[in-house]
């Protein structure tokens, strides 16, 4: 049975360091300067007042404890109570309030970075890893950052200066005091860092791992819907989901376990920070070193600390789970693309579409041997050229290398004598067309799929194409027409409808280089026999590559490659091949066989 966890993925990114990943938020921040510094006043504005209020209720308990009644006195202690008081709740709302819109911004963001990288990829790094997975860990991390800048800068940063400011205060006037508050924080600060790092962490990190593999295995069933249904498993599939949902509740409820075992030591420490601090106060009364008002101080101070200190191990729980869920994304967008453009590339300049290998030597990384050695091969422009051979013969990889989905370890790959390793990505890809075996479409209408080749074309072209295709008139007979929401990954079509909205696709991008992978597989004999006769349209003055298991579809190739373990074995014209009683000869007996 698969455990979707993270260690599925080969190519995810290895845990980052907090303070790698406190550097990716810092980057974040420091995009605008400006308003994270006015947020940082408003903070450190409220946090002052807040820290100032046991001084203040010193004094307001010391003006109504003397004998003689100073009204003035009394009253102006009073003012400046309230005045911080109302000075700290409004710094703090106004705080809130520019911080809204500067979280949401840096959230988004951060996600559509993270999309925009994990786009650029290679397909290689997303055949190793769960979509389901990668998309949790992309939305995860928004509201990581979300909890950890508030456990950072709502949480910690104001109870630090408040803890050490009242620890200074206390010890300029009770020196011992002041020695017993700043030792018993900086205890609990340490107690609270090690025991979230060594305890707490690793926990976390675990039941994030699962997490993100719910996402993995609903995704796995999910879009196998039709499989699940077939061989009616929805119990079994669901056994599975519960499995692993239970052991992501065990990692789960140990994590939180875990920091309700941090909270108990933190109680513990907050009890002897108020027995300790009391005792002090209580006993210099006695001695008559402390006024009353010294008192309420100390008692002030002692509940202002405490509400800081008691939140300490929530904030650093948000921080620490908030630094974790961001660490996948922190880590992508420190990965550089496996196949990034070249420096200084420039866009494919498409002309006549000729595709030449140049001595070309290439394995798959968990190959013991290449692929392609010192292959090479010239496919003149305008020219049909047909790949054949069993599978794994280095048929589809032919297509995956001309499209650089893959780089080569040596030798080179020209289209109209570019080397395609020193193009431009995009513009490589926008002249070359392909229609897979099983196109994918998008959970968009008809049209938008169709359009997907060019973005801008007009309705009266989009139904040009499909007509080229011969899927306008089923398109015509849905009731929404061109407006169809097609389903994820087009369900709601037939494979043969799906197929020729993808030739459709094909007709609009107008390329100079087509691929047919198996493009007429899931057709009827009568569809396919329309479209062959819309092919023979498309292919005209264009380079075209097919790669066919029912040769009968290729009987009219300019030139039929016959591959063998990444070498051409044989190549030539269809009934060439045949007289000649070779490789192909025998893949056409079996084909005819069976026809």
């Amino acid at each position: 049975m698969t455990d979707f966890t993270d260690d599925e993925d080969d190519n995810r990114p290895r845990d980052l360091s907090n303070s790698q990943v406190l550097g990716f938020m810092w980057r974040h921040w420091m995009e605008e300067p400006g308003r994270f510094l006015a947020i940082l006043v408003m903070l450190l504005g409220a946090t002052v007042c807040d820290l100032s209020i046991p001084w203040a209720t010193r004094g307001l308990v010391n003006a109504v404890s003397v004998v003689q009644r100073r009204a003035d006195v009394a009253w102006t202690a009073w003012a400046v109570l309230s005045g911080l008081y109302l000075a700290f709740y409004m710094l703090r709302l106004n705080m809130f309030r520019l911080s809204n819109a500067y979280y949401t911004q840096i959230m988004a963001r951060m996600v559509t970075r993270a999309f925009r990288r994990v786009q650029a990829f290679s397909a290689d790094w997303h055949a190793s890893n769960f979509a389901g997975a990668t998309v949790r860990r992309v939305s995860r991390a928004m509201w990581g950052y979300d909890s950890a800048s508030d456990g950072l800068l709502w949480g910690l940063l104001p109870t630090f200066i408040v803890l050490g400011g009242l620890s200074i205060s206390i010890g300029l006037r009770w020196p011992l005091a002041g020695l017993f508050v700043a030792l018993l924080v900086a205890v609990f600060a340490a107690y609270n860092v090690l025991a979230l790092k060594h305890y707490y962490r690793p926990a976390n990190l675990v039941s994030n791992a699962l997490d993100s593999g719910i996402g993995a295995a609903l995704a796995d069933a999910i879009s196998a819907n039709p499989v699940v249904k077939s061989f009616g498993a929805e119990d079994r599939e669901a056994l599975r989901f519960e499995a692993h949902i239970d052991r992501w509740r065990v990692a789960q409820t140990r994590t939180w376990m875990r920091g309700n075992d941090i909270g108990f030591g933190q109680n513990f420490l907050l009890v002897g920070l108020q027995a300790g601090l009391t005792a002090f106060l209580v006993d210099a009364w006695v001695k008559g070193q402390a006024t009353p008002g010294d008192v309420a101080f100390a008692v002030t101070s002692f509940i202002v600390m405490a509400g800081y200190m008691r939140t300490f191990s929530e904030n650093t729980r948000m921080l620490q789970k908030g630094l974790d869920d961001m660490v996948d994304v922190a880590g992508y967008m420190r990965a550089e693309p496996q196949l990034g453009d070249a420096a200084g590339a420039r866009p494919l300049r498409p002309m006549a579409g000729a595709v030449v290998f140049d001595r070309v030597t290439f394995g798959y990384e968990r190959q013991t041997y290449p692929l392609y050695e010192n292959f090479s091969l010239a496919i003149a422009p305008g020219e049909r050229v047909a790949l054949v051979g069993p599978t794994g013969a280095g048929k589809s990889t032919f297509v995956k290398l001309v499209q650089r989905l893959y780089d080569v370890q040596e030798g080179r790959i020209l289209i109209d004598g570019q080397n395609v390793a020193q193009v431009t990505q995009e513009s490589l890809r926008r002249a070359i067309a392909v229609v897979p075996q099983d196109p994918a479409l998008f959970h968009r209408t008809i049209a938008e799929n169709i359009a997907y080749a060019r973005p801008d074309a007009s309705l009266a072209e989009i139904e040009a194409a499909a007509r080229r295709a011969r899927a306008h008139d089923f398109i015509a007979r849905l009731p929404e027409g061109y407006d169809t929401l097609v389903g994820e990954r087009g369900v709601k079509l037939s494979g043969g409808e799906r197929q020729r909205v993808a030739i459709a696709r094909a007709f609009l991008a107008d390329a100079p280089i087509l691929v047919l992978d198996e493009a007429t597989s899931s057709l009827d004999v009568e569809t396919e026999r329309q479209v062959q006769a819309a092919m023979e349209e498309l292919m005209t003055a264009r380079t075209t590559v097919v790669i066919a298991h029912r040769l009968s579809t290729i009987r009219h190739a300019d030139r039929i490659l016959v591959f063998d373990q990444g070498r051409i074995v044989e190549e030539g014209q269809h009934m060439d091949l045949v007289e000649r009683g070779g490789a192909y000869a025998r893949l056409h007996a079996v084909t005819e066989a069976f026809a």
